[in-house]
């Protein structure tokens, strides 16, 4: 990693048919090996079967789903003298949004559906219902958080 500056942020252009960046950012997470359409496919599909289901729109099940998913807190390791303590800092918006993301997707891959649209589109449910593994992440996430908040003093 560069110490001179940061690396540019890379923008992602919104999807075709909702015109969203944050399905982008879905579609791309999920892609493996380059294949983007077939990512759209699994995304779309997901989204198809979610809007059967409940009649509502699925980019606000999408998104309340992300929304119940994304850590406002997490932990990370510091060195203090020979110790290492799990300090309690709060997350980035950037990096919620992709947590989010990245939990919403392994918890699907584990679901034990026949295809992938199906185990996307019942764990987006299941996160917009605040149940499912990847609100179960969120909430160990927290848990965890808490539980260290003694050594919140040494933040930095």
């Amino acid at each position: 990693m560069s110490r001179r500056h940061a690396a540019d942020k890379r923008e992602i252009l919104p999807d075709p048919k909702f015109g969203n960046v944050v399905v982008t950012k879905l579609m791309n997470t999920i892609m493996y090996a380059g294949k983007k359409s077939v990512a759209e496919g699994i995304v779309y599909g997901a989204f198809d079967l979610i809007e059967g289901k409940t009649k509502q729109s699925p980019i606000n099940v999408f998104q309340a789903a992300l929304d119940n998913v994304m850590p406002s807190i997490e932990v990370r390791s510091r060195r203090v003298g020979g110790a290492t303590y799990q300090v309690p800092v709060e997350v980035r918006s950037t990096r919620r949004q992709a947590l989010g993301i990245r939990w919403i997707i392994e918890a699907a891959r584990e679901r034990n559906e026949k295809t992938m649209t199906e185990r996307l589109s019942s764990e987006l449910l299941d996160a917009s219902n605040n149940r499912g593994n990847a609100v179960k992440k969120r909430e160990d996430t927290h848990k965890m958080a808490e539980a260290n908040r003694a050594f919140s003093h040494y933040r930095w």
